[in-house]
């Protein structure tokens, strides 16, 4: 099957020529009816200080290079080569790596989009990299570097022929991510290198799967590949791409055509329709289901999303952990299964929490509400955002509520890694963070929506003008929020402002978790410096400000940032007797560096006082929290001490050391 290539390295030059020839031209995406809730573009959308800028730099400068040169050091890079005959040798890594070096050239292009001058250093690595990616593919189209290397010394039994193992042979995953840098790096650059590679390979994925006679009837064991299909379908409005994605989402769980995996781990025990709870692989099923999001988007299915919300109120409802995260270590990196929400032995990882965050955002595109925001906006402050270290080299692949300093959580260790045999996590990272704005702002119609808070400017179409909007803000540490509102032209339009669900009293959009006090704050707005006294919440939890804007009006939203008591429900037994902290949207822990060593012996009163400050000079910059709490000593007596609390996502960026989330009541 493999289709050797005899290309010498100065050959490279040539085939990028040869790539970025054109060979079909990309149509008007706008003939797509697509969400009805419109995402703001984020190349639309510059974050220009604030909580998210130093992230956003930071990834620019640090995690993006760092990344590329760690594929090198692994050969990711070089299987490319090795497979396309550009040098000798055998095959480095896991069986999908191929994925970790397109998810990092999807980071990369997010990233030469957002900034204002060109990147010539970056494009110029990525056209070398999109080579010998174009060397690695066979000439009708496929790619996957593994088996087109075919190395004798390889072990893994999975190998040989194409299609064989998809259950565990992602080499569908893998082109999954493909698309989705393509389509990036096309938006990035206007060249059609990486397009065309992705182009072809799909369209032998479409003559190989179906329902004709002579095509395989299959799914992918770990989905990844509806997402690229439809992100594919909208940059070419070759409908087929679509018609692959729905077919992958249709086949799962049909016993009554094709050969099951058959188990919940891959999503694929019933057919979609039949599904109830969230099960399986947390990734798989993240992937999944905002892959059958967007089937349903365009496809206008309501069956879909029915049984898409159906499970997102499980999740919800007895499956997520406080810090906006799923999964346990010993249920195959998935759902142990309602209330079974282990602190110390929480797997949540990375991965899963972005998977979460992007079915959030769509659950929001296809129903306009903004609890699909709160729970969103909860994982990338929390659970996401401790993924990486503030140096943006070292990661977390999981992201616990407790660490005792014995049970080793982080692939078989205490701290941070800067690299792990399987990176998924840290790939996945830097293609998230260029991304964030494009969450923050959507349209549909008439309407504005204002979904998250920090510092930005964006440039919003609506239907019957065009807005300049500028947030100022020094969310989440303080909750004042500034919109300077500049249409086009005077127009009448809606601007609808999400109130987060922690200001309404409502940790989740569920009971799992309740505030202890169990009381709403009081919010304010204001337009042009006049209090909105009669201004409400809506059904779908947004205050609709309508009226004729003029450039130069402007909105001053005011959320109480105070600390808040949060209990469990008592389903979770793990977290009977216990109590966890929040301020604003963030989840707050107790580090062992800023309380003698020990955490995991504290005890805190219900009513104990949390006073809060502002440290520029800690973690880059947060807000502590601080209270009188009690120590049990060895002997079991209680002896008074002094809590320090930091935002969860900072922890174990000083040391390996103890942590909590949660912490005892005192009896």
């Amino acid at each position: 099957m493999k289709t050797t290539h005899f290309f010498s390295t100065s050959a490279i030059t040539i085939l990028l020529l040869v790539l970025c020839v054109s060979c079909k031209q990309i149509r008007n995406k706008e003939e797509i009816n697509d969400y009805p809730y419109v995402p703001v573009d984020f190349t639309d959308v510059k974050i220009d200080g604030g909580f998210w800028l130093p992230r956003i730099e930071t990834n620019r400068d640090v995690t993006v290079w760092y990344e590329f040169q760690k594929c090198e050091e692994t050969g990711r890079i070089d299987n490319f080569a090795i497979a396309g005959g550009l040098k000798e040798g055998g095959f480095t890594g896991i069986r999908f790596n191929d994925s970790d070096v397109f998810k990092v050239i999807e980071g990369a292009s997010y990233t030469m989009m957002m900034e204002d001058e060109p990147n010539e250093k970056l494009d110029k690595y990525l056209d070398n990299l999109i080579a010998k990616i174009g060397a690695a593919q066979e000439d009708d189209g496929y790619l996957y570097t593994l088996r087109t290397i075919n190395d004798p010394n390889y072990k893994y039994e999975g190998q040989g022929a194409r299609w064989t193992d998809l259950r565990q042979g992602h080499e569908l995953y893998n082109v999954g991510h493909m698309y989705e840098a393509a389509v990036a790096h096309y938006q990035a650059t206007g060249k059609r290198s990486l397009l065309d590679i992705a182009i072809k390979n799909a369209d032998l994925i479409c003559k190989t799967f179906g329902p004709d006679e002579g095509q395989i009837v299959a799914v992918p064991g770990h989905q990844e590949i509806e997402i690229g299909l439809i992100k594919l379908y909208r940059a070419t409005n070759d409908k087929k791409y679509f018609n692959m994605s729905k077919f992958f989402v249709d086949m799962r769980g049909r016993k009554d055509l094709r050969e099951l995996y058959g188990e919940e781990y891959a999503q694929d025990h019933l057919p979609l329709l039949e599904q109830e709870t969230a099960v399986g692989h947390a990734v798989r099923g993240g992937y999944f289901y905002a892959g059958v999001a967007d089937v349903a988007s365009i496809s206008k299915d309501q069956d879909y999303i029915n049984v898409i919300d159906r499970i997102w109120n499980d999740v919800v409802s007895s499956k997520i952990y406080l810090t906006g995260n799923v999964g346990q270590h010993g249920a195959n990196e998935g759902y142990a299964g309602a209330y079974k929400l282990d602190n110390l032995k929480a797997y949540n990882e990375t991965c899963a929490a972005i998977a979460l965050a992007m079915w959030n955002h769509r659950m929001f595109l296809l129903k306009g509400e903004s609890k699909y925001i709160d729970v969103l906006e909860r994982t990338i402050y929390n659970s996401f955002l401790s993924g990486i270290s503030l140096s943006g080299d070292k990661f977390f692949y999981t992201n616990p509520l407790e660490c005792n300093m014995d049970f080793k959580f982080n692939e078989g260790g205490l701290e941070r890694s800067p690299w792990f045999g399987c990176s998924c996590c840290p790939t996945n990272v830097v293609r998230f963070i260029p991304s964030l704005s494009g969450y923050l702002y959507a349209v549909k119609g008439k309407q504005l929506y204002v979904n998250l808070y920090t510092q930005n400017s964006a440039d919003i179409k609506l239907e019957n003008t065009e807005v300049k909007l500028v947030q100022k803000t020094e969310y989440p540490w303080k909750g004042a929020v500034s919109l300077k509102v500049e249409p086009k032209k005077s127009k009448e339009f809606s601007i609808m402002l999400r109130i987060p669900g922690w200001v309404k009293g409502e940790v989740l959009p569920s009971n799992l978790y309740t505030y202890q006090d169990n009381k709403a704050l009081n919010w304010s707005v204001t337009v042009n410096g006049k209090r909105l006294d009669d201004c409400t919440i809506n059904n779908s939890g947004y205050v609709d400000i309508t009226r004729k804007w003029a450039k130069g009006d402007k909105i001053e939203l005011h959320l109480p940032m105070k600390s808040r008591k949060v209990v469990a429900d008592s389903r979770i037994e793990y977290n009977n007797g216990k109590m966890a902290i929040e301020r604003g949207p963030m989840v707050y822990c107790a580090e062992g560096t800023d309380n003698n060593g020990e955490v995991l012996n504290i005890e805190i009163n219900k009513d104990t006082e949390l006073k809060s400050e502002y440290k520029s000079g800690l973690l880059g910059g947060v807000v502590v929290l601080m209270a009188d709490v009690k120590k049990l000593d060895k002997e079991g007596r209680r002896q008074s001490s002094k809590l320090t609390m930091v935002p969860y996502y900072s922890w174990c960026n000083r040391e390996a050391n103890e942590m909590a989330v949660w912490l005892k009541l005192t009896k």
